[in-house]
C-alpha cells in the first residue's frame, strides 16, 4: 500500500479541524451577517486555492514553452481543472452567503459578475483542449491560453471591482472582511482553513494528473 506523504495528512487534519471549529466553534454576532459568517472558513478559503492552483497552472504552462515537456502540459492542465472546480464551489458558496445577507443570491455585484466572466474563460480553455486533437499544438497552445488568462483574470477579480460600487467587502471602498469583522478565535480558524483547502487543491491536482498519465497509457497501449 503506498504511503500518504505528509502534506497529504497535514490537509485532512486540517480541514477536519476547519469543519468542526467552523461549525461548533464561537464566532461574532454581526448584524445582518449572523452565523452566515462561517462561510469564511470555506467560500474565502477555496478561492485562495483557486488563485494559488491557477498559479501553478501558468508556472507548467511555462515549463511547458520552455521545455516541450508532455508532464508540464499535463500539469497545468490538472491544475486548472481542480481551480475552476474550486472557483465553482467558491461561487457557490458565495451565492449563499450573498442570499443571506444581500437579500439575493445574484445581486448583479460587480465581484459576482467578474467572478462569472473569469470563470468563463477557464471554462474556454477546456473547450480548446477539447477541440485540438493533434497533442504539440493542443498543449503550446493551451499554454499560451493558460498565461493570459490568468493575466486577465486577477485584474477581472481583484482590482477593477475596487473601482466601483459593490456590496462585496474589501471593493468599491468597502472595508475588507477581516478588517473589522473577524476576530482572534476565528483567525485561528480562517488561515488553516487556507492552507489546508490550498492544499486538497493540490493533492486533487496530483490525483488528475496521475488519472490523465494513465489515460494516455491506455490510449497510446490500444493503438
Amino acid at each position: 500500500m503506498p504511503k500518504i506523504a505528509w502534506w497529504k495528512w497535514v490537509s485532512l487534519l486540517l480541514l477536519l479541524y476547519v469543519v468542526i471549529a467552523g461549525f461548533l466553534g464561537p464566532v461574532p454576532r454581526l448584524h445582518i451577517v449572523n452565523e452566515s459568517i462561517r462561510n469564511t472558513y470555506f467560500h474565502v478559503p477555496m478561492w485562495f486555492g483557486m488563485i494559488f492552483l491557477l498559479g501553478a497552472s501558468v508556472w507548467q504552462s511555462v515549463l511547458y514553452l520552455r521545455t516541450g515537456s508532455d508532464d508540464a502540459d499535463l500539469k497545468s492542465a490538472s491544475a486548472v481543472q481542480v481551480g475552476v472546480l474550486f472557483g465553482v464551489l467558491g461561487l457557490i458558496t458565495g451565492m449563499l452567503w450573498a442570499n443571506f445577507t444581500w437579500g439575493e443570491a445574484w445581486s448583479n455585484d460587480p465581484k459576482q459578475n467578474a467572478s462569472a466572466i473569469g470563470l468563463l474563460i477557464y471554462f474556454g480553455y477546456g473547450i480548446l483542449r477539447a477541440s485540438l486533437p493533434e497533442a504539440r499544438e493542443r498543449a503550446r497552445i493551451s499554454a499560451v491560453y493558460s498565461i493570459f488568462a490568468f493575466a486577465v483574470f486577477i485584474p477581472l477579480i481583484w482590482i477593477l471591482p475596487r473601482f466601483t460600487d459593490s456590496l462585496h467587502p474589501g471593493n468599491g471602498g468597502n472595508p475588507a472582511f477581516g478588517k473589522y469583522d473577524m476576530n482572534n478565535e476565528m483567525r485561528l480558524v480562517f488561515y488553516p482553513a487556507v492552507i489546508g483547502w490550498t492544499l486538497l487543491g493540490f493533492w486533487l491536482s496530483d490525483l488528475w494528473y496521475r488519472a490523465g498519465k494513465i489515460r494516455i497509457q491506455w490510449n497510446e497501449n490500444e493503438k
